[in-house]
């Protein structure tokens, strides 16, 4: 444990190899992974590979897919009680677009995979009201290290991402930037 917490650091600068499946999937089991399914208070609740604020679980996770043996590149969102992908837009090559609406920040065209964490501000503000949007970016916190923690034995590198344009992001995405709204990012990629 103490290697990887000495080793972690962000990587800007990824190999031109695709991440696999497999690889993937990994990566969203250790930042939104369904352990196990149950019921507190009344209703159902997943307990996840991270820690949550309440147990609330804000996120969204939604992928710019670049290069993934066999997934075609575009925007996906994670289902994590399926463990599935779901389609959001038509495939393409987003990798330039993500790019700029994160302030052109170039190395993300390069990465294999950018994460976005969309918050969901109800699953947080019905319990815990003005207070919930602290719970919400501490829990970004836990998700983006829990991927720089996961990249490291599968060969890949991570860097989180907080600058971006709020609104272009969420219309990029599709999510309204208010009830919805982007959180926090980060790319995954092969190390060079």
């Amino acid at each position: 444990m103490r290697e990887a917490i000495e080793s972690r650091h962000s990587i800007r600068a990824y190999a031109d190899a695709p991440i696999s499946p497999d690889e993937l999937s990994w990566l969203l089991w250790a930042t939104q992974g369904v352990r196990k399914l149950g019921f507190a208070v009344g209703s159902e609740r997943t307990y996840r590979s991270v820690p949550s604020a309440g147990g609330r679980h804000p996120f969204e996770t939604y992928l710019a897919v670049r290069a993934v043996k066999d997934i075609e590149p575009g925007i996906y969102r994670f289902l994590p009680i399926e463990h599935a992908l779901q389609e959001v837009d038509a495939p393409r090559d987003i990798s330039s677009e993500i790019a700029a609406v994160c302030r052109n920040q170039k190395f993300i065209e390069k990465a294999a995979v950018t994460f976005v964490w969309i918050a969901d501000e109800y699953r947080a503000t019905w319990r815990y009201q003005a207070r919930a949007y602290r719970g919400i970016f501490q829990d970004a916190g836990h998700v983006c290290q829990n991927l720089y923690l996961a990249v490291a034995n599968i060969g890949c590198g991570a860097c989180g991402i907080g600058a971006f344009d709020d609104i272009a992001l969420s219309r990029f995405l599709g999510v309204d930037g208010v009830t919805l709204f982007p959180a926090y990012a980060a790319t995954v990629g092969k190390k060079k």
